[in-house]
């Protein structure tokens, strides 16, 4: 499935409220810019039994009082169920569109970053997504989406047709 595609089903899935269907549809150059840095479409997501993202909290080497909350993503369904200690029977491993994951993070307020794992059998180092960057990249675009003037709407004549 293409980013566009992704987008699109973001935009039907969202509660049909007015509101955030147009947010989605105003925020989706953002989720399509970060997914086009990524190499793949979908990524797993390691969840536990009542549906939370396994998240990992990492201490900083030097600074071991620092700490950040990640979730990891993964290539493939093996390298999502060999990094995780849970037991499989605590544990569920989804594909999600890596547009979905991206607008997750938004909203994951105990969420540091993602870490997306590009190659598969290769869990050493991966590409960082700050949810602080994403926000910050978010709240622009809806700047500019609202600065942006709009045509005023004028009624059609009854005789359009």
């Amino acid at each position: 499935m293409n980013l566009d595609q992704q987008i699109q089903i973001l935009i039907e899935n969202a509660p049909q409220d007015g509101q955030t269907p147009r947010v989605v549809s105003a925020i989706a150059p953002v989720l399509k810019l970060l997914a086009s840095q990524l190499q793949h479409s979908q990524y797993f997501i390691c969840q536990s039994v009542d549906q939370s993202w396994v998240m990992t909290t990492l201490s900083n080497r030097t600074q071991p009082e620092l700490e950040k909350n990640v979730v990891y993503a993964f290539p493939t369904l093996k390298d999502a169920t060999s990094f995780q200690s849970l037991p499989a029977s605590e544990l569920m491993v989804l594909p999600l569109p890596v547009t979905h994951i991206l607008f997750q993070l938004f909203a994951m307020e105990t969420v540091d970053s993602l870490v997306f794992f590009e190659t598969p059998g290769n869990l050493a180092s991966g590409t960082e997504v700050r949810r602080q960057d994403l926000q910050n990249l978010v709240h622009n675009q809806l700047r500019i989406h609202q600065s942006t003037p709009k045509s005023p709407s004028r009624p059609l004549p009854p005789d359009i047709a």
